[in-house]
């Protein structure tokens, strides 16, 4: 896997955290470089942490599989990226200005699940370095949690729904290589 499927892949894991990130803006009443840097570190932590979590449990089945894991890493891809799509056509969900630890680690939880499954993908892989892969994801996600703070209390929810489904399609689009190139129509 190449740094630029990695860059977009967490580029797209990453959209769900700076939607949240963009409603906590729109919710805030004023700025704090505080609420940016929270944000930061709790999307980017979990987002870091849960691909390594999911590929340490996907190498104790990544053998047994080995004839489809190009399908597996395909499905769970596509299956993320038309969930993130799907998301952003749904009713609006209510997020408050609060960042205390109890809603901010409720949120990273819950806007990293997916990077779980990618991580369980990343075991299927032959050539994922996991620790430069979370790294990465982290960092990303850090920063565009942290900007997703200020864009939300300028710019408003208008690029919320835009954020998930540019990363839906970029899970879907990083999947479907993955699938053509293992069936060789890519090289």
């Amino acid at each position: 896997m190449s740094i630029l499927d990695l860059i977009l892949i967490a580029v797209g894991l990453s959209m769900d955290a700076c939607a949240v990130s963009i409603c906590k803006g729109l919710a805030c009443r004023e700025q704090n470089w505080r609420h940016n840097l929270l944000a930061g570190l709790y999307f980017g932590g979990f987002q870091g942490l849960m691909p390594v979590i999911g590929y340490l449990v996907g190498v104790n089945f990544s053998s047994a599989i080995s004839s489809i894991d190009h399908w597996v890493a395909f499905v769970l891809l596509a299956f993320i990226g038309g969930s993130m799509i799907k998301e952003a056509f749904g009713p609006e969900e209510a997020v408050d200005a609060s960042f205390r630890p109890k809603e901010m680690l409720t949120m990273a939880v819950a806007t990293s699940i997916d990077a779980l499954a990618i991580g369980v993908s990343f075991a299927f892989l032959p050539d994922v370095n996991i620790a430069a892969a979370a790294g990465l994801i982290a960092g990303i996600t850090f920063v565009l949690s942290a900007a997703g703070i200020s864009i939300g209390s300028v710019f408003g929810s208008r690029f919320k729904s835009k954020a998930e489904i540019a990363g839906g399609v970029i899970l879907i689009g990083i999947g479907l290589k993955i699938l053509l190139e293992h069936l060789g129509i890519l090289a």
